[in-house]
């Protein structure tokens, strides 16, 4: 067998393995031993909540706060965890939430929408998440800039073109069957949650059982290999951005029916929350590996979090506070358990974590050798002089 098929066939295994914990730490680091100690931090705050707040914390009304404020940034954490597990970030999320809510609420769009139907507003919205999000994945993949620089730009960019179109106020929402629709609930269950519920569903279908997914692994774990497997990570890097603008139009929506409106303001500090969600649920930073469900149960540990200490009356500052130390306590954590030691390395998978950068390939991303036996250790790029099998 030659050395290119044999490299087709590693590129996705390995990628797909990272991203379910079959490498690296072994059982501890697999997505059900991640998954399963979320879920026990879940069940202690709980048990906090229980024993200092009581039956305000138990009330069926406030279990019902809690998941739809999840709700909202829960579907902008679904996006995010593809952008990161594919070896990417980004920062531009919350700003691309209040543009697209700016933009689905202006006047025009209204009386569009009073004219034709409702469903015209979360068209405007999810359009307008999805083209800036188009932006950001042509900027990366082929523009070659960093992830982290090309998503700050845009988030600066989209925050004050959403002031602009605003004009600095606040657009109230006025069709009543659009608030009537996604401010109900089915059989008690709010609109919103089924959303995200259904938003969740489908990414864990993308991302673990079709090629998109393995993809998106392959991509992350080494996108060297995966370029050489046959996979257009270029081409793949867009469409993971894509993804992430439309959850971020989705959001808005979510948001614009929860509030009523739609405000530049919208989405403050969002991308901090989905990072943190998504690295508390175990995906790693550097790409690779990651699950939908660990996201879910991180963004249900914050919100339970935000929850207990509002009911308890303490500061937002000590909230803030003890998010930070769980994100870095999580971090260190997962870097433990997939590496064996307190280094930001990848998992072994024929790469090597510190190799050059990929032209045009997500931030993050590495040009690790093949996996293939006997064959070079390192694949450099022609910038470092060497050449590529």
């Amino acid at each position: 067998m030659s050395q290119g098929s044999t490299v087709t066939t590693t590129a996705t295994d390995t990628g797909a393995a990272e991203g379910r914990g079959r490498s690296g730490g072994g059982l501890l680091a697999g997505p059900l031993f991640r998954n399963f100690g979320l879920v026990v931090a879940l069940v202690l705050l709980c048990v906090v909540g229980l024993a200092t707040a009581g039956d305000r914390f138990a009330s069926v009304d406030n279990v019902l706060t809690i998941l739809r404020l999840a709700s909202v940034i829960g579907v902008v954490s679904v996006g995010m965890t593809f952008v990161i597990i594919g070896g990417g970030i980004d920062l531009s999320v919350g700003a691309l939430v209040a543009l697209a809510s700016v933009w689905a609420t202006t006047l025009a769009t209204q009386q569009m929408a009073e004219d034709v139907h409702w469903i015209v507003m979360v068209f405007t919205a999810v359009v307008v998440g999805s083209v800036a999000g188009l932006v950001n994945g042509l900027v990366i993949a082929y523009g070659r800039l960093a992830a982290f620089i090309a998503t700050l730009a845009m988030l600066a960019a989209a925050r004050g073109l959403a002031e602009i179109i605003a004009n600095r106020r606040t657009q109230i929402v006025r069709d009543r069957d659009f608030l009537g629709f996604f401010s109900g609930d089915v059989l008690g269950i709010p609109t919103l949650v089924i959303i995200f519920v259904l938003v969740a569903v489908a990414g864990w279908v993308l991302l673990n059982r079709t090629t998109f997914g393995r993809r998106t692994f392959a991509v992350g774990g080494n996108a060297e290999a995966a370029r050489l497997a046959g996979i257009r990570v270029q081409r793949h890097t867009v469409k993971l951005y894509v993804l992430s603008g439309v959850c971020c139009g989705i959001a808005a929506v979510m948001l614009m029916a929860r509030t009523t409106t739609g405000s530049s303001t919208h989405g403050t500090l969002y991308e901090l929350d989905a990072i943190a969600a998504v690295v508390i649920g175990g995906t790693l930073l550097i790409g690779g590996r990651g699950t939908i469900v660990g996201t879910v149960l991180g963004v249900l540990i914050f919100t339970t979090l935000g929850n207990v200490f509002t009911l308890n009356n303490l500061s937002s500052s000590a909230q803030a506070v003890a998010r930070g130390v769980i994100i870095i306590a999580a971090v260190l954590l997962q870097q433990r358990l997939a590496t064996g030691g307190f280094s930001f390395r990848r998992p072994s998978s024929g790469g090597t974590a510190g190799g050059p950068a990929l032209s045009g390939a997500p931030s993050g991303a590495v040009s690790g050798g093949t996996t293939a036996d006997g064959g070079p250790g390192g694949a450099r790029s022609a910038a470092g002089g060497g050449t590529t099998p």
